[in-house]
C-alpha cells in the first residue's frame, strides 16, 4: 500500500514539472543573450541554434577567424564581438558595446561558457602559472564578466548561465581545471541566493566528458609531455616515464567515452534561458547523471578507493 502511494506522488511530482518546465518564456524574439567562448564547442553551437530560435544573439568571440565563421552560418540578427575575459578593459569595452545594442531593455542572458583546461598535469608537475592560466579564464574572467554585465541583467530580471562540469563536482586530476570549476558552483550558489529579490535567476550546466577542444586528446599529450620535459630529474625519478605513459594511455582510453552530441549540452543552456521555469543545476550527459553525479555523494574514502584503481602507478 505505501509503495502505491508513493509511486503516485512521485507520478504526480514529475508530471507537475514536466508541466512547469515545458512553459516557455514569453517575447523570446525581442530578447537579448550575451554567450562567451562562441569561437567553437557549446558556445558556437548555441549560439547558432538561439539564431535559429530567433533570440538576439550577441556573440563574444576570442579570436576574429571565429566570429566571421559564426557570422557566416548564423542570420543577421546575430551580433560578434571579440572578448577576452582575462583583460579587465576588454571586458569594459563589451559591456559598453553590450549596453549600446540592448538599451532599455537589458540583457536578458548572459552565458559564462568561455573555458580552458590547458596546462593540466599531476600538480607536482605544474607552477603556480600554470594553475593561475586557467583560474583567470574559468573563474576570475567569468567572475570579472558577470559582475561587469549584471546591471544590465537585473534590467531585464533575466537570467545568468555558468558553465561549470562534473569536475565541479568530483576532481580526480591535477591543474586548475577542477578547481576553477569548484569555484563556479560556490560563486553560482552565492549570486543565485543574492539575485532572487531581483528575479534574476542563476544556473549552472554540469556536462559530462564532450568532445570539445578541452578534451582534444592530442592537445593534452603534448601538454602532458610538455610538462614533463621542464620537470628538474628527482621529480622524473620519482614517478618514473611508465608513470607518464599510464597517464597519456588512461587519457586515450577515457577518450571512448567522450560524447560528441554537444546538443545534449546547449539544450540544457537553451533551457535554463527561454523555460519560464529553469532549474538550477542542469547534468549533462549519461556520464554525469549516472557516474559522476552518484560518485559525488559518496564517502571520500571510496571515491579514492575508485580513482585510485584506474590511476598510474608511481616508481616510489
Amino acid at each position: 500500500m505505501w509503495l502505491y502511494v508513493v509511486a503516485v506522488l512521485l507520478g504526480l511530482f514529475l508530471l507537475r514539472r514536466w508541466h512547469r518546465e515545458r512553459q516557455t518564456v514569453p517575447r523570446l524574439s525581442e530578447k537579448h543573450v550575451l554567450i562567451t567562448g562562441c569561437d567553437s564547442g557549446f558556445g558556437n553551437l548555441l549560439a547558432r541554434q538561439l539564431d535559429a530560435r530567433g533570440l538576439r544573439v550577441l556573440a563574444a568571440c576570442l579570436t576574429e577567424a571565429g566570429a566571421k565563421q559564426l557570422r557566416a552560418a548564423t542570420s543577421n540578427r546575430l551580433q560578434t564581438v571579440l572578448l577576452d575575459v582575462t583583460c579587465s578593459k576588454s571586458i569594459a569595452d563589451v559591456t559598453a558595446w553590450v549596453r549600446e545594442h540592448v538599451g532599455d531593455q537589458g540583457l536578458w542572458g548572459l552565458v559564462n561558457n568561455a573555458g580552458i583546461a590547458i596546462p593540466t598535469a599531476p600538480n607536482e608537475w605544474l607552477t603556480k602559472e600554470d594553475f593561475v592560466k586557467v583560474l583567470n579564464v574559468n573563474l576570475v574572467g567569468l567572475v570579472e564578466v558577470t559582475l561587469s554585465l549584471l546591471p544590465l541583467v537585473r534590467r531585464a530580471r533575466g537570467r545568468v548561465v555558468n558553465v561549470a562540469s562534473v569536475m565541479g563536482r568530483v576532481s580526480f586530476f591535477g591543474g586548475g581545471y577542477c578547481p576553477s570549476k569548484y569555484g563556479v558552483e560556490a560563486f553560482s550558489d552565492s549570486l543565485r541566493l543574492e539575485m532572487r529579490n531581483f528575479g534574476v535567476k542563476v544556473c549552472v550546466i554540469e556536462p559530462g566528458y564532450f568532445k570539445t577542444m578541452i578534451t582534444n586528446v592530442e592537445n593534452l599529450e603534448k601538454n602532458f609531455h610538455s610538462s614533463w620535459e621542464k620537470l628538474p630529474e628527482e621529480i622524473k625519478a620519482s614517478y618514473g616515464e611508465n608513470y607518464l605513459r599510464q597517464f597519456v594511455g588512461m587519457l586515450k582510453v577515457l577518450q571512448r567515452g567522450y560524447n560528441s552530441d554537444l546538443s545534449l549540452v546547449t539544450n540544457c543552456m537553451e533551457h535554463a534561458l527561454t523555460s519560464l521555469h529553469p532549474r538550477t543545476r542542469y547534468s549533462a550527459g549519461w556520464d554525469a547523471k549516472l557516474l559522476y553525479l552518484p560518485i559525488s555523494y559518496l564517502p571520500s574514502a571510496l571515491t579514492d578507493a575508485l580513482f585510485t584503481f584506474f590511476y598510474p602507478k608511481s616508481v616510489g
